[in-house]
C-alpha cells in the first residue's frame, strides 16, 4: 500500500522529487532528515491522499511550535499578563505568520498536492503553506528531537520575536469582549452556520450574537478561528465602535 502511495507521488509530482530539490530543501531549513519518508510525509498535502497526508503532523507541529514559542514569550517579557502572552503567541503562530516562514523558506516548491490543487496554485495558498510548516515542524521532532527542533524555529521566527512589543494590536475578538465589558453587557456567543467547500479548501461561516441584542456579526474563514475574527469585526462596525477603513 505504501509502494502504491509513493508511486502516486511519483506521477503527480513529478518534478519536484527529485533529490536535488530535497538537497535545496534541506539546506534552507539547516538539516538533513535520517528517515526522508517522514519529511515527505510532512510535504504531503491531503488531496494526494486520505491516508497518507501530513494533518497528523500539522497537529503535532502545532504544540511544538506553540510550546516553544509560549517558553520564549515567559522569558523574555516578564512583567507580561497572561492575556498580552497569549495575543503575543496568537500572532506569532497565526496562519499568516507561518505562510510567510514558508514562504522564506521555498516550502511550496516541495510541496506533494492532488491534481486539483496543482491546477489551482495550491503550493502558493497560505492556509496550504501554513499548515505545512507545522507538519515539517512535528517531523523534525521525530527524526531528530526537540533540540534542533527548536533551533529550527528559533531562527526562523528569531526577526519576528525581536520586532514584538506588548503593545500589540488586540484581535476583533479581544476588542469586542472589552467594549462589552465596559457596557456591562454579556459577552458574545460564537456559531458555527455552516460549513462549505472540499474538505481540502472548507469555508466556515459563524454568526457572533450578544444575548440579549437584535444586531448580530456573520464572518467567513478558512478555519473556524478566522471567521470567528471576522463575525466580530462586523459586530464592532455594526455597534459604531469601529468604522470600514479603505485599503
Amino acid at each position: 500500500m505504501m509502494l502504491l502511495y509513493l508511486v502516486r507521488l511519483i506521477l503527480e509530482n513529478k518534478r519536484r522529487l527529485n533529490v536535488g530539490d530535497l538537497r535545496d530543501l534541506y539546506r534552507s531549513i539547516g538539516y538533513q532528515f535520517k528517515d526522508e519518508s517522514i519529511l515527505k510525509l510532512a510535504l504531503t498535502h491531503c488531496s494526494v491522499s486520505g491516508c497518507y497526508n501530513n494533518e497528523r503532523l500539522e497537529f503535532f507541529g502545532d504544540s511544538i511550535l506553540s510550546f516553544v514559542i509560549a517558553q520564549v514569550l515567559y522569558r523574555r517579557f516578564e512583567q507580561a499578563r497572561e492575556g498580552q502572552l497569549s495575543r503575543l503567541r496568537a500572532e506569532l503562530v497565526s496562519g499568516a505568520t507561518l505562510a510567510g516562514v514558508a514562504k522564506e523558506l521555498a516550502l511550496g516548491d516541495y510541496l506533494y498536492l492532488g491534481p486539483g490543487e496543482l491546477k489551482s496554485g495550491g503550493h502558493r495558498r497560505g492556509s496550504i503553506l501554513a499548515d505545512a510548516m507545522e507538519a515539517l515542524i512535528g517531523a523534525l521532532y521525530i527524526d531528530a528531537g526537540m533540540d534542533v527542533c527548536e533551533t529550527f524555529i528559533m531562527r526562523c521566527f528569531q526577526s519576528r520575536l525581536e520586532n514584538l512589543t506588548i503593545s500589540l494590536p488586540k484581535d476583533s475578538k479581544t476588542r469586542l469582549q472589552e467594549f462589552l465589558q465596559s457596557r456591562q453587557l454579556q459577552l458574545p456567543g460564537y456559531e458555527v452556520v455552516s460549513v462549505t467547500g472540499e474538505p481540502h479548501a472548507q469555508i466556515f461561516n459563524v454568526v457572533c450574537l450578544i444575548p440579549g441584542q437584535a444586531v448580530k456579526g456573520c464572518g467567513q474563514g478558512a478555519n473556524r478561528r478566522a471567521a470567528e475574527q471576522a463575525a466580530a469585526q462586523e459586530l464592532l462596525i455594526k455597534l459604531g465602535v469601529e468604522v470600514i477603513t479603505a485599503e
